[in-house]
């Protein structure tokens, strides 16, 4: 093989590289413009409610949300996705601002009892 050949044949394969390098990069930059926004991002609520089709529905997204904000209220520093994804979270959430009239029902299963003295 020639000088020639073995630069040309260097030449053509750091071409490919480069196209290739250059393919790589635009395949991930357009995946990146075509994925969709999270279904979080869709779910509107309107205090405990979500709000779906004008319509207010009881939702637990909603509700763990709205058990958050009212437990930021009385200086609990929480968040709702912390609520919804650790069940020991909301308990000690509601165990702490669960006598709060606006979370009566949320928090119904994780209050402590009071049992009579008869």
């Amino acid at each position: 093989m020639s000088i020639a050949e073995i630069e040309r044949a260097a030449s053509s394969e750091r071409n490919n590289l480069w196209m290739s390098a250059s393919l790589a990069a635009i395949v991930a930059l357009s995946g990146s413009l075509f994925v969709s926004s999270p279904a979080e991002a869709q779910i509107r609520c309107d205090g405990r409610f979500q709000i779906i089709k004008g319509q207010p529905h009881a939702t637990p997204y909603c509700e763990d949300e709205y058990l958050a904000a009212v437990a930021r209220g009385y200086g609990v520093r929480v968040s709702g996705r912390a609520v919804r994804n650790d069940p020991s979270v909301k308990a000690n959430v509601c165990r702490f601002v669960g006598s709060d009239p606006r979370l009566q029902d949320i928090c119904i299963g994780y209050r402590e009892r009071v049992r009579p003295f008869f």
